[in-house]
């Protein structure tokens, strides 16, 4: 079961990449990596569903 969500605007995408880029700054180039992968956690268990975060995963993958 898909837990109930509703898409963040643009406005909410641009403010959340500002601060995501702000953060890996504040991590520093040694630790972004570890940041990111912590980040993704964190953010897998808020999901709650291991199967959409996988299909996350496959679509930032893509056009790298």
């Amino acid at each position: 079961m898909t837990p109930s969500h509703t898409a963040l605007t643009l406005a909410d995408l641009e403010t959340v990449y500002d601060g995501l880029a702000t953060a890996i700054d504040q991590a520093g180039t040694d630790k972004a990596q570890l940041f990111l992968v912590k980040l993704a956690l964190l953010n897998a268990n808020a999901l709650g569903d291991a199967a959409l975060f996988h299909q996350q995963v496959q679509a930032a993958l893509q056009d790298l």
